[in-house]
């Protein structure tokens, strides 16, 4: 029973770089992991690709022999891969029990409202794979209200389209703190709280929505994301292992590999740790780490890393140093009587 990510997003929101840096972090936790590229416009990947789509089909050739425009051609190439699932459940064979990480096009009507990629996805169920989608969507989005809101729209819209378990992400938190102070605290975002409260802020940002037509479809618009109750977020940087291992957990949990995951006795360790919680991070430890005292544990790690890098350095100058001395222990050894006791037999050709 292979397990698998489909990671959503809209452009720049990170999604190459979360399949590269999430393939090198199941590399270094012993998880066998393939990544697969289902953007026909991806042509340079940051990761080892273990099927490609444009093996199949090629963006820029759709829009030069159909004369289609980058999201009509993305859409076309959907469609064609929907209509050749044999090429890509070949390709899927050959990788075993790999942990799967589908990098997807970042095009929103792909998953808003056009059915090939869902369909793409239940024919991955159909072969046994175990889904999760993360949808991903850049952190930039909580300095606006207009942006924070538009994309629980579109978080929404995405999770009732796709029906799969499903987890929102806010990316490159890591560089909230440069973008000015928010008025709530991490919390309000991730977890969706009253967006009553985020009105009165959306009406500073723009004159335009201070009138009473745009109030009430502001009020209509929270109450209809409230309503369902279904938006929240986890956060993510993908260059700290704190942030990797406690997103990663969350995902196993979500997809059913925490609870016995396809490659059994090999994934032992990681498996107690996920049961014990040893991963857990609060929205509050984000808060703090990423927000409230960045510079404080920036300053930590760079003190940690150097020495770490100090010891490394030092157990390198010790193993150079055993090896000199051995070299010199040799070089004062005596043969025995009658030298060697080795014999060179020369044979006439």
């Amino acid at each position: 029973m292979p397990f698998a990510q489909l990671v959503l997003g809209s452009p720049g929101s990170g999604k190459s770089t979360y399949c590269n840096g999430m393939h090198q972090f199941m590399s270094a936790i012993g998880r066998k992991c393939s990544v697969v590229n289902l953007d026909p416009a991806n042509d340079q990947t940051s990761y080892p690709c273990a099927i490609d789509v444009r093996d199949l089909v090629k963006l820029e050739d759709i829009m030069e022999d159909d004369e289609l425009g980058p999201n009509g051609g993305v859409l076309y190439a959907l469609e064609e891969l929907e209509h050749n699932m044999d090429w890509l459940e070949k390709g899927l064979s050959e990788l075993g029990e790999d942990y799967v990480l589908f990098d997807c096009p970042g095009q929103v009507e792909l998953y808003t409202h056009h059915s090939s990629l869902r369909n793409i996805f239940f024919r991955l169920q159909k072969l046994g794979y175990r889904l999760v989608v993360l949808h991903l969507s850049d952190s930039y989005c909580l300095t606006m209200p207009s942006l924070y809101i538009s994309n629980l729209i579109l978080s929404l819209r995405a999770m009732l389209q796709m029906d799969l378990p499903h987890l929102n992400v806010l990316t490159k938190i890591d560089k909230i703190s440069s973008y000015g102070p928010l008025p709530f605290n991490l919390d309000f975002y991730t977890e969706v709280q009253d967006l009553s409260y985020l009105l009165p802020h959306l009406q500073e940002e723009s004159s335009i929505m201070a009138g009473s037509k745009f109030e009430g479809l502001n009020t209509a618009i929270v109450e209809l994301v409230e309503g369902f109750g279904l938006v929240g977020f986890e956060t993510l940087a993908v260059e700290d292992k704190k942030s990797m291992m406690h997103l990663l957990q969350v995902i196993d949990r979500a997809g059913g590999y925490a609870f016995g995951g396809a490659e059994g006795a090999n994934d032992t360790v990681w498996q107690v740790a996920m049961r014990e919680g040893v991963t857990t991070m609060d929205v509050k430890d984000v808060q703090e780490r990423w927000i409230d005292a960045k510079d404080d544990y920036d300053e930590a790690e760079r003190k940690q890393w150097q020495k770490e890098a100090d010891v490394e350095a030092s157990k390198q100058t010790e193993l150079a140093q055993d090896g000199e001395d051995e070299d010199d222990d040799m070089e004062g050894m005596s043969l025995p009587p009658g030298g060697s006791s080795v014999k060179v037999v020369r044979k006439n050709q």
